[in-house]
């Protein structure tokens, strides 16, 4: 790999890693957030999920407007109001104030990270390249689990939880100036539309998650509202042929929508079960917000080993088995911490974590691979967005799932082993699809004779 293309690394991981490190920090930090503002478990899934929510539904705007206007322009744009909002955050007067500066640094990272995937789409254009880079980018989504909670678990006793939000600024502030002399332009036109709809779907889809187990009026209309909005999406795109927002030709491919399938699961079970296992442990009084940070690295260690190996695994196992392997190893995880989370001796929750990682660690970098490596490099910047909605709607439902399952059985031991079965289940679920899709295709009659 050329220095050149080093520098241009080290900044796209950058500014994932900035992306990523505030979703792990506030998770560890919502008990405390939780204590100033009086907030119920509802609110605090909210502080959580505004981020989620508003990333998830602006992704797809964010892959197009880097693939018109320029994905290095977008990826500054994007930095800035993630910083900018950062700072509304630490400053927040009250949890509704909190919410929006969450919201508003989602719309940041949606604008941030599918651009960086795009741009590596576009510079490294050798698949075995890009598949080392996809790698790298992944890890650093684990040197983010490993600084989130660990800086968490410093900053917290000792500065307080809006000191959480304004660790990211000096990291930004680095990649920007890098961006500047390391990243090339690139850009690619194209026309898209619907957006509302799939926003709206989305959004009622979450709110009615978190509100199933106070109010099951509103949930009921929410999914319907839900249903009623997908419908319409569907509905307009289908009659926009090659111009839709979501285009035909990338989900026509089986192995783009295996890639769907099972980063959703993934993601669905990895940050819901970080909210709700940092959650269980607080409010147990098992472990404070230090002591849960260091018992969350095993997840973050085994991640940051695996990660930058998994292309060179996946060329060795095969995609299928990266890719749908790492996602059951996850879901294996998920049930280890489950039955051992909350009982005196947390070992057998530590090694989940660790299988967990391992997991993660495989199949990441592999699935967005296999997602972004498929498309033209004209629709890089949409592939991106769309295994990158995949990504966070999962984590937006499984936090609002997983912690309405934790809420409604009453928490403790009870309420983790139902989230975390939920959990692994609906990525076992995913895991299988991929493993559908991604069927090695059979060979012409004429050509086995």
């Amino acid at each position: 790999m050329r220095a050149s293309h080093r520098l241009t690394l080290l900044t796209l991981c950058l500014m994932v890693m900035i992306a990523q490190i505030d979703t792990f920090i506030v998770n560890l930090g919502a008990r405390a957030i939780g204590e100033h503002f009086d907030a119920s478990v509802g609110e605090l899934q909210w502080i959580v999920d505004s981020y989620n929510l508003v990333y998830a539904v602006s992704l797809l705007s964010g892959g197009m407007l880097a693939d018109i206007h320029g994905r290095r322009r977008i990826l500054l744009i994007g930095t800035l109001i993630f910083t900018a909002a950062s700072l509304v955050c630490a400053a927040a007067p009250t949890a509704p104030v909190l919410i929006l500066g969450r919201a508003l640094t989602g719309a940041g990272g949606a604008l941030m990270i599918p651009a960086s995937l795009a741009i590596i789409r576009v510079v490294w254009d050798q698949p075995g390249e890009r598949a080392r880079a996809l790698g790298v980018w992944a890890a650093w989504n684990g040197v983010a689990m490993a600084l989130g909670p660990s800086l968490g678990g410093l900053l917290l006793p000792w500065f307080g939880w809006r000191s959480i939000f304004l660790v990211v600024v000096p990291f930004a502030v680095l990649a920007l100036i890098l961006a500047g002399y390391a990243i090339p332009e690139s850009s690619d036109p194209a026309n898209a539309a619907a957006q509302l709809f799939g926003a709206l779907a989305l959004g009622s889809l979450t709110y009615a998650a978190i509100s199933a187990h106070s109010s099951p009026h509103a949930t009921i209309a929410a999914l319907a509202i839900a249903m009623l909005s997908a419908a319409l999406f569907v509905a307009i795109e289908r009659n926009k042929g090659a111009e839709a927002l979501v285009s035909p030709d990338i989900l026509a491919v089986p192995e783009f929508r295996g890639a769907m399938a099972a980063t959703l699961g993934m993601t669905f079970g990895g940050y819901g079960m970080v909210f709700v296992l940092a959650l269980a442990w607080q409010a147990s009084g098992r472990l404070d917000a230090a002591a849960s940070a260091a018992a969350l690295l095993p997840m973050s260690l085994v991640f940051i080993l695996v990660a930058p190996f998994s292309g060179t695994l996946s060329e060795r196992l095969g995609i299928r088995v990266a890719t749908s392997g790492g996602v059951t190893l996850m879901g294996i995880g998920l049930l280890l911490i489950g039955a051992g989370g909350l009982q005196p001796n947390i070992a057998p929750a530590e090694f989940g974590l660790a299988v967990t990682g391992l997991g993660l660690g495989l199949g990441s970098g592999p699935l967005s691979a296999m997602a972004v490596g498929h498309v033209a490099a004209a629709r890089a910047g949409m592939a991106a967005a769309l295994i990158n909605v995949a990504r966070i709607s999962g984590a937006t439902i499984g936090v609002a799932v997983l912690g309405a399952c934790y809420a409604a059985a009453g928490g403790g031991t009870q309420g983790l082993l139902l989230s975390m079965m939920i959990g692994s289940l609906v990525q076992f679920s995913g895991a299988a699809i991929a493993w559908m899709m991604t069927r090695p295709k059979a060979r012409p009659a004429h050509l086995t004779r």
